[in-house]
This record gives C-alpha cells, sequence and structure tokens, in this order.
C-alpha cells in the first residue's frame, strides 16, 4: 500500500464517528438514515463524514429511487490488516532479541556472582 493511502485510510479512521460507520457497516449494508440514526449529529454534517469514508475508498455507496444504501469496502481495511501484521512481526522480532540479550546479561551476571 502506498503511503498516501496507509496515511488517509488511518486518517479517515482515527475519527470515533467514522470507525462506528465502518464497524456497522461490517455487519452488512445499511442505509444513510440507518447509519446516521446513532450518532447525534445534523445529517449534513454526517454526510460530510460519509464523503470522507468514500474517498478513503473505504465505503461506496448507491442510491436506489430515494434511498441511499453503503457498504463497506474491505481491500484498503484488508491492506491496512497486512500492514499491521507485518509491523507486528517486526516488533516481535524485535523483543525477541532484547528478551535473549536480557537472558545472555542474566546468565552472565550468575556466573560472575558464583565465580566470586
Amino acid at each position: 500500500m502506498a503511503n498516501k493511502r496507509l496515511d488517509l485510510v488511518f486518517s479517515t479512521l482515527s475519527d470515533a464517528t467514522r470507525r462506528a460507520v465502518v464497524e456497522r457497516l461490517a455487519g452488512g449494508p445499511a442505509s444513510v438514515s440507518e447509519l446516521a440514526a446513532p450518532h447525534d449529529m445534523a445529517l449534513p454534517t454526517f454526510m460530510r463524514h460519509l464523503k470522507v469514508l468514500e474517498t478513503a475508498g473505504l465505503v461506496r455507496s448507491v442510491k436506489k429511487g430515494r434511498v441511499r444504501t453503503c457498504h463497506i469496502e474491505a481491500a484498503p481495511l484488508m491492506e491496512v490488516q497486512g500492514w499491521l501484521a507485518w509491523q507486528r512481526q517486526v516488533w516481535e522480532q524485535r523483543l525477541d532479541r532484547l528478551d535473549a540479550m536480557t537472558r545472555a546479561s542474566d546468565t552472565d551476571e550468575d556466573k560472575d556472582e558464583r565465580t566470586a
């Protein structure tokens, strides 16, 4: 994932309202009115949140008649998951090396104490 796209997805998900929409859509499509209902804000304000989600590629919407239905787009989330998995692996390796160094240092100190 390009850094700009990753930045855009993380920036988009930094807002609690947008995260709540993504969490809700993970359970299936929903109309804009269903998505807006739990949020204490005017509909135009909520629509701006949806626009940000659509711009980031996390949500798409389809209008049929007078109803706009939103769907989650999993691809950007899967890319973020891959990046996070890679970061987790990097940090686990670093922590494993630190643990090994600490254990080796403890063993060296034990040897020094026995020979003293």
